[in-house]
């Protein structure tokens, strides 16, 4: 992220709150997909948090958002809970550590 912004703590603090703003709302949808078996748009909604993901440097969550994508691509759909909740686990815990840097800059 400091490399796309350039290190302007202002356009940091801009990604950053647009982020913990956006992903907990994805993660809502998508565990509303998950109880609905909508797989389509758990594929979409996975997809859509990713390039944010990347941006925050969260690579470990990309990877797992690039795994419920293939796994709904591939009707996978018995492992797609673990995913999702291993994906949810990352993220909750990077808002942790993106709320201190929020913080700090």
């Amino acid at each position: 992220m400091k490399k796309f912004t350039k290190e302007d703590p202002q356009k940091m603090k801009r990604y950053i709150s647009l982020y913990l703003d956006v992903s907990p709302k994805t993660f809502e949808a998508m565990k509303l997909n998950l109880k609905n078996e909508d797989w389509e748009q758990l594929r979409i909604n996975a997809h859509s948090l990713k390039p944010q993901a990347d941006f925050m440097g969260i690579n470990s969550l990309k990877e797992e958002l690039i795994k419920i994508e293939e796994a709904v691509t591939s009707n996978n759909f018995d492992i797609l809970e673990n995913l999702f909740n291993t994906s949810f686990k990352i993220a909750t815990d990077s808002e942790i550590i993106l709320k201190e840097m929020l913080e700090e800059l």
